[in-house]
């Protein structure tokens, strides 16, 4: 029933994989020797850091979709079981709420 959902999802997790994998290798770098330049280097580690926690938390919300269709549990809301719209899983793809619950 979610044949092209799960597709859709695996394709993102193993993106967000290698986001992870190139975002991680870039913060494990070393810094220049040039202060001015190491300057530059922090700011865009912190730009690193708060992408790769991003990164990490999509993944898992990806993760705990494709589980959801695997079980047959996938497009229904968390909190109070109904279906959570084709608009919203099209907008979202691991949401867990239909729109009632978010709001």
């Amino acid at each position: 029933m979610h044949e092209e959902k799960h597709k859709y999802l695996i394709d993102l997790e193993k993106a967000l994989g290698a986001r992870l994998v190139g975002v991680t290798r870039d913060l494990a770098s070393t810094h220049s020797a040039d202060s001015a330049e190491q300057v530059t280097e922090r700011e865009n580690e912190d730009v690193l850091r708060n992408l790769q926690e991003e990164t990490r938390l999509e993944l898992k919300q990806v993760r705990s979709a494709i589980k959801r269709i695997e079980a047959g549990e996938y497009g229904i809301c968390s909190n109070c079981g109904a279906e959570i719209s084709a608009g919203r899983l099209a907008a979202l793809p691991y949401a867990t709420l239909c729109i009632s619950c978010a709001e």
